[in-house]
């Protein structure tokens, strides 16, 4: 089945599935974009749209929680069900446990944070030559962020942001040993460090804390491929397996639908000078990835999304609307699509 079709045609056994709504996939709409000139959403507006869209939490910045009223959040989000997971950036520990504090007032069992380093789309030539010592400071301050997360009784997520590649989460997950300490899987992002997505799922997937549900599609360029949004279920994410190897290793997973960038993610495997810095990959690791690229690249035309071609406030916001309505009917149809040992569903 490839990721466009539904998963199910019948009825079908039901998928428990914890899925909440992302402030990320849809900035103009929420009035997170500056050039959107809309009214900002706050968190109590995010989990009004999360249940309106029948979805089951919210996946917010810290920013949105300061200043606020943290317990009428909570007690707001416990009377509706809904699980909260705090989003922040950067990984000193003094400005985390700030954050930990935050999620530990309004019941957020999870904070998720990126480290950065590299250029969205993999690209780590700003570092060229000093990859190695910054993510050796990343890992000495993220042990000490996992003991305040520890203390404070949170769990910190970090995510593969087409940034650290599975090798280095691996190592960091590995070397900090704690059970506070994890990854955030964005499912769209595998690609980003060119690996091939499935494989992705299936090395990471003990250690996973917290999903952002994403898809993209893909366009070849002369120095590698495109990675351009799309709702999910209609790009190169292969779903139904995901959810079973992550029903087998971090069931009970808290997930967000998180939509892609406006901006066209640009992975420049073919330039001489992209790879110095990665782990070392064999030629068949990149041939698989180079295979899902290849397999699901769509043809030629315009692969601007509308923020790109510079089109009207109003047209984007309708462009991630379309794409949020179609995710969230994708995800309630693999909510009762349910796999049998046959690769069948039931």
């Amino acid at each position: 089945m490839s990721a466009t079709d539904s998963p199910t045609d019948s009825p079908a056994k039901s998928r428990t599935m914890r899925v909440g709504l992302s402030v990320y996939g849809t900035t103009y709409s929420m009035g997170l974009n500056r050039s959107a000139d809309r009214p900002r959403i706050t968190a109590r507006g995010l989990m009004d749209q999360a249940l309106g869209l029948g979805l089951t939490g919210v996946e917010l910045p810290a920013t949105m929680l300061e200043g606020g009223d943290i317990e009428e959040l909570r007690k707001y989000a416990t009377e509706n069900s809904l699980f909260i997971t705090v989003d922040t950036g950067g990984y000193d520990p003094a400005a985390l446990a700030k954050v930990f504090e935050l999620a530990a007032e309004v019941g957020s069992p999870t904070v998720r944070t990126v480290v950065g380093g590299a250029k969205i789309g993999g690209d780590r030539r700003p570092l060229a030559g000093r990859w190695q010592p910054f993510l050796a400071e990343v890992g000495e301050k993220l042990t000490a962020a996992a003991r305040e997360a520890e203390r404070v009784g949170v769990t910190l997520a970090v995510e593969n942001h087409q940034d650290l590649a599975s090798e280095e989460l691996l190592w960091l997950c590995e070397s900090i040993g704690s059970p506070h300490f994890g990854i955030n899987l964005d499912t769209g992002n595998p690609l980003g460090t060119a690996e091939e997505p499935v494989d992705y799922f299936r090395r990471v997937a003990p250690y996973v804390k917290n999903v952002h549900l994403k898809d993209y599609w893909t366009y070849l360029s002369e120095e590698g491929y495109r990675l351009v949004r799309c709702p999910i279920g209609h790009g190169i994410t292969d779903f139904p397996t995901l959810l079973d190897i992550l029903d087998a290793e971090s069931p009970g997973v808290t997930m967000a639908i998180e939509l892609g960038a406006l901006e066209a993610r640009h992975i420049r495997v073919l330039a001489a000078d992209f790879w110095p810095d990665y782990p070392a990959r064999s030629s068949a690791q990149l041939a698989e990835a180079l295979r899902v690229v290849y397999a699901n690249a769509r043809g030629g035309g315009d692969w601007r999304t509308p923020f790109e071609r510079g089109e009207s406030v109003e047209e984007i916001v309708a462009y991630e609307q379309r794409q949020l309505i179609q995710s969230v009917a994708y995800v309630r149809a693999l909510q009762t699509a349910i796999p049998t040992s046959n690769g069948s569903t039931s």
